[in-house]
């Protein structure tokens, strides 16, 4: 069963998730993370001054034993945005694969946040984490 299907990802290199079990998905009360304990939110906010709709979004390190995660992907289509997102905060790196934080770690209790615009919201969701 590859990573994505459990739904975790943790300590793997480039494009090893299929290849590694380094992840315990039946963790309970272990000092590991999660992809779980990523959190991304995201709301419509005041359209741009031509009408296109803008979107508010935050993503949330909610890990219970303080962990600090790194390397954060999101899978993220084709993302793109009429308004410009600093690429330190997030990058799409390759289709369906954006990059938060730069690859730098997000702290446990910390809040990255950015905002979007585009005709249509993106669905996004965390698929990979180093912990």
């Amino acid at each position: 069963m590859s990573q994505h299907a459990h739904g975790l990802a943790c300590d793997i290199g480039e494009e090893e998730g299929e290849k590694n079990n380094a992840a315990n998905p039946s963790r309970i009360w272990s000092d590991n993370c999660s992809i779980s304990d990523i959190v991304i939110s995201q709301g419509q906010t005041q359209p741009l001054p031509n009408g296109i709709p803008t979107y508010t979004v935050e993503i949330m390190n909610v890990c219970v034993v303080g962990c600090s995660i790194s390397r954060i992907h999101v899978s993220c289509g084709w993302f793109s945005s009429a308004r410009l997102i600093n690429p330190h905060v997030f990058k799409r790196v390759h289709f369906d694969d954006c990059l938060v934080n730069d690859g730098k770690p997000l702290e446990y209790g910390r809040t990255i946040s950015f905002q979007y615009a585009n005709t249509y919201r993106y669905p996004l969701s965390v698929y990979s984490v180093t912990c």
